[in-house]
């Protein structure tokens, strides 16, 4: 049994036996912090936590690594619940046609985005993709990545879909943290169904969904929904039928357009709605009716020069927001999520609370993780950021570019 007495935290952040499973509106302000504390962990469970005055005789010296965390904070790791870790390759030509003026819609007209992604994924083995997801994994884990939701989706074939989803599966077996699989075969149509949407779909529904569910390769299905992409009716009819497999929806919305897609997705039980950069008051009503949890990816934003989502309207709306990374190699290269704290912060003009609020508990309520991340209690076995000395916690959005972890416990 590994035991750990991690003594003098600066501060012992979203701590506490009655943390909500959401925040939303003004409670996204809220974030308990306990002041010059300890925190005892064996296997990486928390048995202990307090203040420092009162941590004598709290857990058996026998064994025991003493961790002095004096002018450090110790958090819970972040949850990012929305990625797609498992690709072949970079697209940064892309990145240089950006740079010339090409907008996304643009630049997938062209061959590239989510179709190029799908031709370089199609020859490559599971094996070298397993390996260079568990690279990019292992980085996600020491910037404080905590549980992370992987999507397939550059396959858009029968094979090459099943091939990324058991690329995941592996990818749970063999890692500490917590893996969520989803199924993204709506992600793009591949270019010979460009004028048989139906066929493309029906592969969808009668092929690669009764595989998915005999071979238990994901939690969750998504669906690409916007204009040049997957039409309301043609997402419903994917999500119904994922459902029937025992599916949870999670779908890509707004991120060029409203189409009414959020209330359709709400209905069918979406656990979260993605993207947002579009916003209807027609959407925000949806959302204030529903269990449905709002998730903007500023990442992208930034990436593409996009609107960013408005995340003070949705919580001035008395809505919760999570945030997550969205990485990928053609939109959002990046994995850190200490920067996408601080595009939150700067862009989206959350504060440092809420955006911790949006990248914790609210983010481990749209991965079903409510019970176990995002927070630190008696009994939870979220992964643990320890940082570097620094002044205070607003610190940490604040410097943005400088990685400020000095150890991760997972």
């Amino acid at each position: 049994m590994q035991k750990i007495l991690i003594k003098n935290i600066k501060g012992l952040v979203q701590v506490g036996e009655h943390i909500p499973t959401i925040r939303k509106g003004k409670e996204m302000q809220e974030l308990p912090i306990l002041e010059n504390a300890f925190l005892a962990l064996e296997d990486n469970e928390v048995i202990a936590y307090g203040l420092m005055q009162d941590w004598e005789g709290i857990t058996d010296w026998r064994n025991l690594e003493v961790v002095d965390a004096d002018g450090r904070y110790v958090l819970p790791a972040f949850c990012d619940s929305h990625t797609h870790t498992v690709f072949a390759a970079s697209r940064e030509e892309e990145f240089v046609d950006k740079i010339h003026g090409l907008g996304y819609e643009e630049i997938a007209a062209k061959g590239g985005g989510i179709l190029n992604s799908a031709r370089k994924l199609a020859t490559m083995s599971e094996d070298e993709l397993y390996l260079l997801a568990q690279n990019r994994i292992d980085k996600m884990i020491a910037c404080g990545t905590g549980a992370i939701e992987i999507k397939s989706g550059y396959g858009l074939s029968v094979e090459a879909e099943l091939k990324m989803l058991r690329v995941i599966k592996k990818l749970k077996e063999t890692n500490k943290i917590v893996i969520k699989a989803t199924f993204l075969g709506a992600h793009a149509f591949p270019l010979e169904y460009k004028e048989n949407h139906q066929g493309y779909i029906n592969l969808i529904i009668n092929e690669m969904l009764p595989r998915i569910a005999t071979e238990n390769l994901a939690e969750y299905i998504d669906v690409f929904c916007e204009r040049n992409y997957f039409t309301v009716e043609e997402m419903a009819q994917i999500l119904e039928a994922g459902k029937k497999q025992g599916l949870i929806p999670k779908v890509h919305v707004n991120q060029f357009s409203v189409l009414g897609a959020i209330s359709k997705a709400i209905d069918l039980g979406a656990l979260s709605v993605d993207h947002l950069e579009e916003l209807g008051e027609e959407d925000i009503l949806a959302l204030q009716n529903s269990n449905c949890i709002p998730t903007i990816l500023p990442g992208c934003s930034h990436f593409l020069g996009i609107p960013f989502g408005d995340a003070r309207r949705m919580i001035n709306s008395n809505l919760p927001v999570a945030l997550a990374s969205d990485y990928n190699p053609g939109s959002t290269p990046n994995y850190n999520l200490f920067t996408i704290w601080s595009l939150a912060c700067i862009k989206l003009k959350m504060t440092p609370e809420e955006a911790f609020n949006a990248l914790t508990i609210n983010a481990a309520y749209a991965m079903g993780l409510s019970q176990t991340h995002g927070k630190i209690c008696i009994g939870s076995k979220s992964p643990l950021i320890l940082t570097k000395e620094i002044p205070s916690l607003a610190y940490l959005p604040y410097s943005f570019g400088e990685l400020n972890v000095e150890r991760i416990f997972c």
